[in-house]
């Protein structure tokens, strides 16, 4: 581009070339002094028994980690952690999306900590994408009063793609947080519907959250999700809205003559409070204390927590097997032609499936 100013009569002028744009990236910065130590299992150990919280995130997601290395490493973690662990009171909430699970845990954590004091962990299981895979792990931002606590500690995780409304490692991320001295723990499963049920397994309460018309006697028949919850609060029970939330009480007080008695021998009890404006919050609380007080006098507690620690040696067993097989050699070469297959009209899926376990156990009878 020609500038008149650098013409001969204008001697006296000149056009400067500008600046050389810098670097975006700081040329004195060294990555090395940002890396994050990698500690050894005593270690991770040690920090997690002294209520280190960077070490407990740290072990946390060694324990989500799908890297085999991660995974052997964090079973080791755990079982030098398991002799501090069970001595928490496991509370898990659930509820439909939307039912203010997230801003009742805000209220719920503030009201356990000034009245009961100790620790508080919550784990609030999010949901993941089934397009991307990624999960936006928001639900701390709903919890501005508990978050500030020192005494509590908030560990969102994505489901990845487990159902149940629970992440598959939320259970032995229970077992660090009461190794690290949290005496209370919340599971804040996604947001479910009738069927998901897996959160039961690993809580020693199991808190559901609903809302006024989403009920009637009818869902007492039906059973689900309701037939196991320990209490069921109707939230939002404020403003213009008490009216239809005491009938949508009365209506779930109706369906729960319908359920077989509990194991327990405890009746659950239909409460309505509201979240937002922390009214009812007190009642809510004083329920879940006596449940815990009624199955530690009658013995149900310690008998639930032994059925809920076999129940996931079971899962754990499925869970493995089920991923032996789909990381064996022969089955990955050959699963995408048995898919074609399929897809072609040649085979049925059964008999492609079975080609494919008769091939795996043909394999694993050659190893033996």
């Amino acid at each position: 581009m020609e500038h008149p100013e650098n013409n001969a009569e204008y001697k006296g002028l000149t056009v400067n070339s500008g600046v050389e744009q810098p670097s975006i990236i700081n040329p004195y910065l060294s990555r090395k002094k940002f890396r994050r130590r990698v500690y050894t299992v005593a270690e991770m150990v040690e920090g997690i028994i002294k209520g280190d919280v960077t070490i407990l995130s740290q072990a946390v997601t060694l324990v989500e980690s799908v890297n085999p290395d991660h995974q052997s490493k964090a079973q080791e973690v755990i079982e030098k952690c398991l002799p501090y662990s069970g001595k928490s009171i496991r509370v898990g909430i659930s509820g439909v999306p939307g039912a203010g699970k997230s801003t009742s845990i805000d209220m719920f954590g503030c009201h356990v900590l000034d009245t009961y004091h100790g620790k508080l962990a919550v784990l609030a299981i999010d949901p993941s994408s089934e397009r991307s895979k990624g999960s936006i792990l928001g639900d701390k931002t709903r919890m501005e009063k508990l978050s500030t606590r020192p005494e509590a500690f908030i560990r969102p995780s994505p489901t990845a793609g487990s159902l149940g409304g629970v992440a598959r490692k939320t259970r032995e991320t229970i077992i660090l947080c009461e190794a690290a001295g949290y005496d209370k723990i919340f599971v804040e499963t996604v947001g479910v519907g009738q069927s998901e049920t897996a959160c039961h397994s690993m809580v020693d309460f199991f808190l559901l959250i609903q809302l006024a018309g989403t009920g009637d006697e009818l869902q007492g028949i039906k059973r689900g999700i309701m037939e196991i919850a320990d209490g069921i609060i109707i939230n939002k029970c404020d403003g213009n809205n008490v009216d239809k939330c005491h009938m949508a009480a009365t209506n779930f007080r109706n369906a729960l003559h319908f359920f077989p008695k509990s194991e327990s021998g405890w009746m659950p009890k239909v409460l309505c409070y509201s979240g937002f404006y922390g009214l009812g919050i007190k009642e809510v609380w004083d329920m879940v204390y006596e449940y815990i007080d009624f199955v530690k006098q009658n013995g149900y507690f310690n008998y639930r927590r032994n059925e809920q620690s076999k129940y996931w040696m079971y899962e754990t067993i499925n869970e493995h097997l089920r991923n032996s097989f789909y990381n064996n050699e022969a089955v990955a070469a050959k699963l995408k032609d048995a898919e074609n297959t399929v897809l072609g009209g040649v085979q049925t899926s059964f008999a492609a499936a079975g080609q494919l376990l008769d091939m795996y156990y043909e394999q694993l009878r050659k190893q033996g």
